[in-house]
C-alpha cells in the first residue's frame, strides 16, 4: 500500500500500490510524477520509501526524496538508522507520499515572524561569509572530512583496527570536489544557505541490476566514504560511489553495511569463515567487487550477503554457534552497541567519545554526541566530571534537533567569527540563541536555552525508561566492544607501540620494557576498561540515574514524567 498525505486537500488516504518499481531511485521519480500536478508541481511532492532490501535486512533504512529543480531529477537522502525500512516493509507500506504546494515562511502561523527572520538573516550571512574560511560545506560538504580524520588517526581502517592509511589520499577533499557536480549551492532543502548535499551526475554503473545505466549518485557523505571505503580497505572513490548508489536505492544503511562487511572481512582474514561459507566470495580487504556482490545478494535475500544484512550482533552469535569462533574475540572486534553498528570514527584515544557511543540511548551513532575533537584533539575535557557534563548536555541538545525536525549542521559546522572568544565555544552560544528566537518566534513563548534543553531531557529520559521496559536500559547494555577502547590484536598494539608504551609508563605507572607483549596488552586493557567504568559512573550521576543506569525517582519527578506506570516500572526494576 501507499500512504498519501495531501496537504492541499487536507486529506490522508491509503491507496493500493500500483505496479511501479520498488527500488528508491525509480519509485521516487515515478510517484513524484504520479502525484504532482504537472512539471512545476514536482518540487511540492516528497516520497518516503525503502528499496527491495527492506524485506531482508535488519538495518534497512528509509529514503526521503526532493525534486532538484536544476537537475530536473528526484534525489534522496537516507534517514533512519536502526531498521526503520524493515518496519516499513513489515507493515506492507511501499511508500509514503506527501504533497503540499503552498509552503511559505509563515505557513504555520508564527507568533512573531520578525524574530524568526532575525535568526535567519544572522545564520545565513555567517554561512555565506565564513564557510569558505572554515569547513567548505557549500563546496564539498562532509567530503572534506576524510583527510582531517586521517591526520588525527581517527579514520577507521580495517574494521577500526587503525586510524590512518597510506592510501587515504585517494579519498581526499579534492577527489570529491572534482567528482561532485553542479557546483554550489547544492542542498537538500529549498532555501538552505549551507547547501552541503552534493551529488555525482552521469555516473556509469559497473555492476548489479542497473549495470551500464547512467544514474545520479547522491553523495557520498563522510560516513559512507569511511564505511564503504577505508574501513573495508577500499580506496577507490568510484567503487565507493557505486556502493553508495546501490545502498541508497536498495534502502541499506551505509554505516551498518560498511561495519558488517568489515567485521566479516576480519573474520575471513582470521580464518573464522572461509570461501565455502561465503559462497566463493573472497572477502579480502579492499575487494570492492566482492563487496558489491554481497550488497546485491543482500538486496535479493540470498547467499552470504543475506547473513551480512543481519548486522554485526547477529553474525557474532552465528559465527560462535556454527563456525567455532572465540566468543571473546568476536565480541571484542564486533563494532556494535545495543545492536547498532558504530559510526565511522576511531575512539581508542577518546574516552568521552567511547561514552558517546556506549551511553547513547539509541545505540552507537554520532547523532547524540560527537566529542572527539573536544576530548582528544583540544584536550578540553580533562576530568571525568567534564566528560560527564559534555555527555549530559550534547546528547540533549542534539536530541532537540530531532524533536523539531531540524538539521544540526548550521548549528556547529559554520560558527561565528568571534565564537572562540565566547564562554562556551563548543556550544556555539550565538547559534543556540538563534534557536531560542526561532522557538519563541513560532510559539510566542519567551524562550531561554535551558528551556530547549529541558524539552529534550524529558524525552531523553523517557526513551531510557522505554528501553528499560523492553528489557534494556541498564549498565550491561551500555558496554562497548574493547576495540573501541584499545588494541585487540598484537599488530594493533605494535602499529602504535610508542603511544601505548608511553601510556603504560605515564598513566598506569609500569615499565613496558620489563613486560611481554601479551602482558602489556592485558595491563593496558585493565586500565582502559576501568576508565570506561568510571566514566559511566560519572555520566549516570550527572544525568540523575542510579548506578545501574536507571533514572531515579527524584529525576523522574523533577522532569514531570512521574506517571503511575513509570513509577511502578522503576520501583520494579530497582526494588525501591
Amino acid at each position: 500500500m501507499i500512504i498519501v498525505i495531501d496537504g492541499d486537500e487536507g486529506r490522508i488516504t491509503i491507496e493500493e500500490a500500483p505496479l511501479e518499481d520498488l527500488n528508491t531511485h525509480l519509485i521516487g521519480r515515478q510517484l513524484t510524477e504520479m502525484y504532482a500536478q504537472g512539471e512545476k508541481d514536482m518540487r511540492n511532492v516528497s516520497v518516503v520509501s525503502s528499496g527491495q532490501a527492506a524485506a531482508f535486512s535488519r538495518y534497512a533504512c528509509l529514503n526521503f526524496s526532493w525534486y532538484d529543480v536544476r537537475r530536473k531529477d528526484v534525489r534522496v537522502k537516507q534517514a533512519g538508522r536502526g531498521g526503520s525500512g524493515l518496519v516499513f516493509r513489515h507493515k506492507r507500506i511501499k511508500a509514503l507520499v506527501v504533497r503540499f504546494s503552498t509552503m511559505k515562511g509563515d505557513s504555520n502561523n508564527p507568533a512573531d515572524m520578525e524574530l524568526i527572520r532575525k535568526a535567519g538573516k544572522r545564520i545565513n550571512k555567517e554561512i555565506s561569509d565564513l564557510d569558505s574560511k572554515q569547513n567548505h560545506m557549500r563546496s564539498v560538504g562532509t567530503g572534506h572530512l576524510p583527510p582531517i580524520m586521517n591526520e588525527f588517526d581517527l579514520l577507521p581502517v580495517h574494521n577500526f583496527r587503525y586510524g590512518s592509511h597510506p592510501d587515504a589520499g585517494n579519498l581526499d577533499t579534492e577527489v570529491w570536489r572534482n567528482l561532485y557536480t553542479q557546483g554550489l549551492p547544492d542542498g537538500c532543502w529549498y532555501g538552505c544557505t549551507l547547501s552541503c548535499a552534493h551529488g555525482i551526475d552521469h555516473f556509469h554503473l559497473q555492476t548489479g541490476p542497473y549495470k551500464d545505466q547512467v544514474v545520479l549518485v547522491d553523495g557520498p557523505e563522510y560516513e559512507t566514504i569511511a564505511g564503504e571505503g577505508s574501513n573495508i580497505g577500499v580506496f577507490d572513490p568510484l567503487a565507493i560511489a557505486e556502493l553508495n548508489f546501490y545502498c541508497d536505492t536498495y534502502g541499506v544503511d551505509t554505516i551498518s553495511f560498511g561495519n558488517s562487511v568489515a567485521f566479516a572481512m576480519e573474520c575471513y582474514a582470521d580464518g573464522i569463515i572461509n570461501d565455502t561459507i561465503t559462497g566463493g566470495l573472497k572477502l579480502a580487504w579492499g575487494n570492492a567487487r566482492a563487496v558489491l556482490e554481497l550488497l546485491h545478494q543482500l538486496a535479493r535475500g540470498e547467499g552470504f550477503g543475506h547473513i551480512v544484512g543481519q548486522g554485526v550482533r547477529y553474525m557474532k552469535r552465528l559465527f560462535v554457534e556454527q563456525y567455532g569462533a572465540d566468543p571473546k574475540f568476536v565480541n571484542d572486534i564486533g563494532m556494535e552497541v545495543k545492536g547498532m553498528e558504530i559510526s565511522e570514527y576511531m575512539t581508542k584515544e577518546s574516552l568521552a567519545q567511547q561514552g558517546g557511543y556506549g551511553l547513547a540511548v539509541k545505540g552507537a551513532q554520532h547523532d547524540e554526541a560527537w566529542l572527539i575533537f573536544m576530548d582528544m584533539v583540544r584536550k578540553e575535557l580533562p576530568t571525568f566530571e567534564a566528560k560527564a557534563e559534555a555527555l549530559h548536555y550534547f546528547p540533549l541538545w542534539r536530541t532537540w534537533f530531532s524533536l523539531h525536525g531540524l538539521c544540526k549542521l548550521p548549528w556547529n559546522d559554520i560558527v561565528p567569527a568571534n565564537n572562540k572568544q565566547t564562554a562556551e565555544p563548543n556550544k556555539v552560544p550565538e547559534h543556540v540563541e538563534n534557536y531560542t528566537w526561532l522557538y519563541e518566534g513560532l510559539s510566542g513563548k519567551p524562550t531561554r536555552p535551558e528551556d530547549l534543553v529541558a524539552q529534550s531531557e524529558r524525552v531523553y529520559n523517557f526513551q531510557r525508561l522505554l528501553a528499560l521496559k523492553l528489557g534494556y536500559g541498564t549498565r550491561e547494555h551500555d558496554q562497548i566492544p574493547y576495540r573501541a577502547m584499545g588494541p585487540v590484536t598484537a599488530d594493533e598494539y605494535q602499529s602504535r607501540v610508542e603511544r601505548y608504551d608511553q601510556q603504560l609508563r605515564d598513566l598506569v605507572g609500569v615499565d613496558p620494557a620489563a613486560m611481554t607483549l601479551p602482558e602489556k596488552m592485558e595491563t593496558l586493557r585493565e586500565y582502559r576498561e576501568a576508565q570506561y567504568k568510571k566514566l559511566a559512573d560519572a555520566v549516570y550521576a550527572r544525568r540523575g540515574w542510579d548506578a545501574s543506569g536507571i533514572p531515579t525517582l527524584a529525576k523522574i519527578r523533577a522532569l514531570g514524567i512521574d506517571f503511575p506506570d513509570v513509577i511502578e516500572l522503576v520501583k520494579q526494576k530497582t526494588g525501591g
